[in-house]
């Protein structure tokens, strides 16, 4: 049985562990908060220009074509992994890094590049792969900028995309925010824009009259990107508010098992010294009978 030393040494290293992780549950909680606030506000504009956009799409004549709009081959994929720069989030990373090895091991035929985004997923997929690219400090601030976001998609996906033909589709996984308890991991086409289709893959015809003002390949060609540059920077921040409630939730569950801890070793401890005492009142009680 350990003695009394090292019981109690061990309950100060459980309390200052106690300490850091309530102290993290509360860093998190204050970020969530304005991720939060962040990922609410952009959805309702990320929704509402994609379904728009889909929906002009699905209304142009068959011989307008753009670059965004066309559809490719399916051979040659470009997929962006978006995981945390750090740890201690639960099974926040794990989650989307089994969702791309899923969809790697999908698509094995396919040739893939991949991009991650996050430091979790670099480290993770550089010893198995060589990567496309990768970035390093865009989600660990907890917050992102959009012009980042708008220098990613413009750099990363919209001109790879126009300038190589023989890239055929670009997917992003990352994690959808919920709750603080729930996040979803969401594998989403990016490139080529999908427009509205019924389950037999025919155009769906809107009910919507929309008046075009300018020719559809001035308003294709300027919204279109701002399209992809929204769903990047929607992505990133429903990432980052992923991030903080799974870490939120990670560090509340590490205090109180601290906690239950804490007092199991004290109960040890108090029982521990229970028994030494009772072992000196029976010696005194022994060597007085002796004598």
């Amino acid at each position: 049985m350990a003695n009394l030393l090292d019981i109690r040494r061990r309950i100060k290293s459980v309390k200052n562990t106690q300490q850091v992780t309530k102290a993290m549950k509360m860093v998190s909680a204050a970020k969530l908060r304005r991720a939060q606030e962040r990922v609410i506000n952009a959805r309702p504009f990320a929704d509402k220009m994609r379904e728009m956009l889909e929906n002009l799409a699905s209304q142009t004549s068959e011989d307008f074509h753009h670059p965004l709009l066309d559809a490719r081959g399916d051979q040659r994929y470009r997929v962006f992994l978006i995981t945390a720069d750090k740890g201690l989030c639960g099974g926040f990373n794990a989650n989307l890094i089994k969702a791309a090895q899923v969809f790697l091991k999908q698509h094995a035929d396919k040739e893939i590049e991949l991009v991650t985004i996050g430091r979790k997923g670099r480290d993770f997929f550089r010893r198995q792969r060589e990567l496309a690219g990768e970035f390093i400090g865009i989600t660990g601030k907890g917050s992102v900028d959009f012009e980042e976001a708008v220098h990613l998609a413009r750099e990363r996906l919209i001109q790879r995309f126009t300038e190589d033909e023989g890239l055929d589709k670009v997917f992003v996984i990352f994690s959808e925010f919920k709750s603080v308890m729930t996040q979803r991991v969401v594998v989403e086409q990016l490139l080529p824009i999908a427009q509205e289709t019924t389950t037999d893959g025919a155009a769906i015809t809107s009910t919507k009259d929309y008046i075009f003002e300018q020719p559809p390949a001035e308003i294709f060609g300027r919204l279109l990107p701002r399209l992809v540059e929204m769903q990047i920077y929607r992505a990133l921040l429903e990432s980052i508010a992923s991030e903080l409630g799974a870490r939120m939730t990670a560090m509340d569950a590490a205090t109180k098992n601290a906690g239950e801890l804490i007092s199991t070793l004290t109960l040890n401890m108090n029982r521990v010294r229970q028994a030494a005492i009772t072992r000196e009142i029976i010696e005194i009680v022994s060597g007085a009978a002796a004598l």
